[in-house]
């Protein structure tokens, strides 16, 4: 039985990661945590999931609970997901990042701790949206060089980062088929007097309202046609299972970075 740690298990994703965990066979929720000041410290994770009591107290501190747990998953903010990451590689720990908004610097750390520990890091761990990503490597190769791409995102208001580490590793496909880089094509949103579309640029449009769980469209436009590849996630239980999925991958595996592509097994 593989004995799992959720932080933030008293927020909206981390309530539903504590369900999956439930449904989910082989594995056990056996810490949960949250940030220190939150009113939530010392109730149940069940009931707060609404899966009824487990016995796992929403707690402060995961290194104090590291002989407890075997695999984190972590759906947080970059700098704590750093401090996460510490904490499995220096108790050699199982790591799941559902996390995004990472800058260079901190991937670079993310990779040299895979070196310890066995981690899957990935901007979606739906598996719709994976099967996407494979989706985009084909209709690159076919239209890419004769469409232009633009790439629609939209996510509740509450989301920090714009444009979503979905729409950027999507972005990412296609410019490694066509063999661009995309911190040279990408265009962030238009404005103003812009002048004829560059058929080589990677366009990305941001929308962030209400409660909109997640929505990815990529336009492959030319002219008389237009084919449109999207996934639209209406609950949080696409991302949270997909997670339960990679903790099961990972149970082997004792070093190394992956993503839900090797999970899944679209490599």
């Amino acid at each position: 039985m593989i004995r799992v740690a959720v932080v933030g298990a008293a927020g909206r994703m981390g309530k539903s990661l504590v369900q999956a965990l439930h449904d989910t066979a082989g594995m056990v929720l056996s810490v949960a945590t949250e940030y220190p000041e939150s009113s939530l410290i010392g109730a149940d994770a069940g009931e707060l999931a609404g899966v009824g009591k487990l016995g796992v107290a929403i707690s402060t501190d995961l290194a104090e609970s590291h002989e407890q747990f075997d695999t984190v998953i972590d759906f947080s903010r970059p700098e704590a997901s750093m401090r996460h990451l510490a904490i499995c590689r220096e108790y050699g720990k199982q790591l799941v990042i559902g996390t995004t908004g990472f800058d260079e610097e901190q991937k670079q750390q993310i990779a040299a701790a895979s070196a310890d520990i066995a981690i899957v890091f990935a901007p979606n761990m739906s598996v719709g949206v994976n099967l996407c990503f494979k989706l985009l490597e084909v209709a690159a190769q076919v239209m890419g060089e004769d469409a232009d791409i633009e790439i629609i995102e939209a996510h509740h208001r509450h989301k920090i980062d714009a444009p979503s580490g979905t729409a950027i590793r999507m972005g990412e496909v296609v410019a490694q088929v066509l063999g661009r880089d995309l911190d040279e094509v990408a265009v962030y949103g238009r404005h103003g007097i812009t002048g004829e579309r560059d058929r080589k640029t990677i366009g990305f449009e941001t929308i962030r309202a209400g409660d909109v769980v997640g929505e990815h469209t990529v336009w492959f436009a030319t002219e008389g046609e237009r084919v449109e590849i999207a996934v639209k996630s209406s609950s949080r239980m696409t991302y949270a299972n997909g997670s339960a999925r990679a903790v099961l991958w990972l149970k082997d595996k004792t070093r190394g970075q992956f993503d839900m592509q090797d999970v899944l097994g679209l490599r």
